[in-house]
């Protein structure tokens, strides 16, 4: 099988030792090439070149982003939904070593979060060959995996970009920290969010809204923090809409998103799983983020999931 191991070197977790034993773990199963990143948007264009070469499986040694990068590399922009929104032709798997700080999409899959496990676990899994087609979602013109948002997560995700150029690095305390100081300064803005979905009345007067793919919606430490815990790869979309930006509301919410067995439930949310599609509006410019990179600043995202888009290389569905 050809294969290709996409590294990016600057990835939070990943070190010279574990992509040595990575490349060559996998090199003695695999025709394998491999390449590191060199710059913002290098790892799509792999992925895009090794689909057009034939390559079966790509390897994805990084955090979130480079595997929206690749995911997007590998499908190009997707169609209107009068047309095949999937690309015909062979598109090859998906493989994740996590090599990044959250990880989400490689955990949400069944993937250990340590770089060394989870090599012994891929070797496994290509042994038994073992293949998942999952859903993905897309909006603003590009792909994401496991989840997207509008407002308070967007500009959470805006401050710690601007941490990591400033040579800081991204860990779940300084998420914390910025999630933090983001939700006070912002708390007493009057909500410019509207929400619409198919067949229902609109959702007025939110505050902020996550788009899910998948649960759970992120990570603390190993911590996991559901919003919408019956959305899946499987499924449609889940909807998190929050219509209050009271600090005691607020702390109720941020316990029940934390508790085992999570079932958010407070009387200023809107939580709705398994949406084909929405939209969400904005009364002014307000922060997109899509599976953890900041995208820039929208009035209004149209929302769609598309099923069975993708082979990866995971254990079966739980």
């Amino acid at each position: 099988m050809r294969a290709l191991l996409i590294v990016n070197p600057n990835a939070t977790s990943t070190t010279p030792a574990g992509r040595d034993l990575l490349a060559h773990a996998l090199a003695s199963r695999l025709r394998l090439k491999v390449v590191h990143t060199t710059h913002r948007g290098h790892a799509g264009e792999l992925a895009r070149q090794a689909a057009t070469d034939g390559a079966s499986l790509i390897v994805v040694h990084g955090g979130d982003g480079t595997v929206n990068e690749v995911v997007n590399g590998l499908l190009g922009p997707p169609k209107p939904a009068s047309m095949q929104s999937v690309p015909i032709g062979p598109i090859p798997a998906i493989a994740v070593v996590p090599g990044g700080s959250a990880n989400v999409f490689a955990r949400s899959l069944g993937i250990h979060a340590d770089p060394v496990e989870a090599t012994n676990q891929l070797l496994d899994l290509l042994a038994a060959k073992e293949r998942r087609r999952i859903g993905l979602a897309h909006c603003d013109n590009r792909w994401f995996t496991f989840n997207a948002g509008m407002g308070l997560d967007a500009m959470v995700v805006e401050a710690i970009e601007a941490a990591r150029h400033a040579g800081r690095t991204a860990t779940p305390a300084r998420y914390v920290r910025t999630a933090v100081r983001t939700f006070f300064r912002t708390s007493r803005r009057a909500p410019t969010l509207s929400v619409r979905l198919p067949g229902r009345p609109p959702i007025e007067g939110v505050h902020y809204a996550f788009v899910s793919n998948a649960s759970p919606w992120t990570y603390l430490n190993q911590r996991p923090v559901h919003t919408n815990p019956e959305t899946g790869y499987d499924t449609g979309l889940g909807l998190f809409a929050m219509r209050s930006m009271g600090v005691f509301t607020s702390l109720r919410l941020s316990r029940q998103l934390l508790a085992p067995g999570a079932q958010p439930k407070v009387g200023a949310l809107t939580r709705i799983d398994d949406v084909s599609n929405l939209t969400i509006h904005s009364s002014e410019p307000i922060g997109l983020q899509l599976d953890g990179d900041y995208i820039g600043q929208r009035t209004e995202v149209h929302f769609a999931s598309v099923p069975s888009a993708l082979d990866v290389v995971a254990p079966p569905a739980p």
